[in-house]
């Protein structure tokens, strides 16, 4: 069961998880989005709460809206949105992992290291 946290409107959070599926490749250009009423059925929302998040992918001109066919991922949207989440990864998380590097004391080396290396389990709390 999908679970919405309550930060932002939940059709912001289901236009991200769209988005995600375009960079992800799990929606190619090309392809038809599933219809309003199956995600509304899947995630158990309101269908009107799954339009407005496919409206403001259209209005992004990610999607195109076929009259009577259904809404399909324009060519191009990937790499649109390539560049749009770049751009706001380095405006608005950057600074803040950056700065927690910094107060950490990270080098370069660590943070390479750490992700090759395997994950290290949890520590149990006793």
């Amino acid at each position: 069961m999908t679970t919405w946290n309550d930060d932002q409107p939940i059709y912001r959070q289901l236009r991200d998880r769209m988005v995600a599926m375009i960079l992800e490749h799990a929606v190619a250009e090309g392809d038809a989005l599933p219809s309003a009423r199956t995600v509304s059925a899947e995630y158990r929302i309101n269908h009107l709460t799954v339009l407005k998040a496919y409206q403001e992918l259209a209005d992004e001109g990610l999607v195109e809206n076929r009259r009577g066919v259904g809404l399909f991922v324009n060519p191009g949207a990937r790499e649109r949105l390539l560049r749009s989440e770049r751009r706001r990864f380095l405006d608005e998380e950057w600074p803040r992992v950056r700065a927690t590097i910094q107060r950490l004391g990270l080098s370069p080396e660590e943070l390479l290291r750490a992700k090759s290396a395997p994950a290290r389990p949890k520590a149990r709390a006793r």
